[in-house]
């Protein structure tokens, strides 16, 4: 009874027990963790100006909206390549010595999720256009306006960064709306966000829960495989720049609409555009390699190009998907020789 009587030793010994519990329970998993769940080989990490970006993330609660976690489910499989894995994250180190780093995975998905957008959307022309008005570029967007990062001057310096943003979204009055330090260090940020490749494609985890292919998903005469739905596969990969109308935005994106490109009875530039990007005019943002970032397969592509052929008006024929697997043979080809 001594022993309970005795102030010193309870606290000595309760003070131990805690210390003794906390290594084994909190310290030595968290240890096992971390050597279990290293860094994925090719994982790039940030740069000053995307850890920078990645504050203004943080401080404009875009984590509130957007997830940065592609599920293993199939309705996932837009946001990314391959469901993410433990490895994905482990690369977060401390933001310094008091504070530790934000994995910004997210709880809410009100926005579509970023875990791949650097590939998915890697123009900085939409992205800061985009932030400055959403609805700019995506009509339906609940997503609020941030034009108090960007700047009006009459006259743009060296090392500025002009958008073109549409006259209805124009401030009123003169000037050229400039993007600022904060806005050009989120649209680093965000363009770093890729998903890192799995050295073994074999690992590579599975979506699950995929919908069932039935006849009856494609109309009759149809030249797309079974299952992929052209509307959906623009609205996925082309609708934010050019529009639902195919009218693209005026001095930013071009239209599709009565484009010869889209029009021409040879598809073989139009296959190489949306492939390997475009970027031949001035007045008009370049647009990214869409095709080869998004991995899209000759069946994805004709459904994609089918409806731009078909829609707002065009009147092209349908291209049959052999015919674009030729095209991608070529070009392909012709970028290793």
């Amino acid at each position: 009874m001594d022993f309970f009587n005795d102030h010193r030793k309870l606290f000595l010994t309760a003070t131990g027990l805690f210390f003794f519990l906390t290594f084994w329970v909190a310290i030595m998993p968290a240890i096992r963790n971390q050597n279990d769940n290293l860094p994925l080989p090719n994982a790039a990490q940030l740069t000053a100006e995307e850890l920078a970006g990645k504050a203004v993330y943080v401080s404009h609660g875009c984590v509130a909206c957007h997830t940065q976690q592609v599920r293993n489910i199939d309705m996932d499989k837009p946001f990314g390549k391959r469901p993410s894995v433990a490895a994905d994250y482990a690369g977060n180190g401390r933001t310094d010595f008091w504070r530790n780093t934000a994995t910004l995975m997210g709880t809410g998905r009100i926005g579509p999720d970023l875990t791949n957008i650097g590939n998915r959307q890697p123009s900085a022309e939409w992205n800061l256009l985009h932030l400055y008005q959403p609805r700019a570029v995506v009509k339906e967007s609940v997503m609020p306006a941030y034009p108090f990062l960007f700047q009006v001057k009459q006259q743009v310096e060296t090392g500025d960064v002009e958008i073109n943003v549409p006259d209805e979204f124009r401030p009123a009055g003169p000037g050229k709306i400039v993007a600022t330090k904060e806005a050009r260090q989120l649209i680093a940020y965000l363009q770093a966000l890729k998903q890192t490749e799995l050295e073994n494609p074999a690992v590579v985890p599975a979506f699950l829960y995929k919908r069932e292919i039935k006849a009856a998903d494609v109309p009759a005469g149809s030249t797309s495989e079974p299952g992929l739905d052209g509307v959906a596969l623009y609205a996925s990969n082309c609708q934010s720049c050019h529009q639902a109308n195919g009218e693209g935005l005026k001095g930013a994106f071009p239209a599709l609409k009565g484009s010869p490109i889209v029009l021409d009875d040879n598809p073989e530039l139009l296959i190489d555009v949306i492939m390997n990007g475009y970027d031949p005019r001035p007045e008009f943002a370049a647009m990214p390699a869409v095709g080869k970032n998004s991995n899209l397969s000759a069946a994805e592509i004709t459904a994609i190009i089918n409806h731009e052929r078909t829609s707002w008006g065009n009147k092209a024929r349908e291209v049959p998907a052999a015919e674009v697997q030729q095209i991608l043979d070529l070009l392909k080809k012709t970028a290793s020789n």
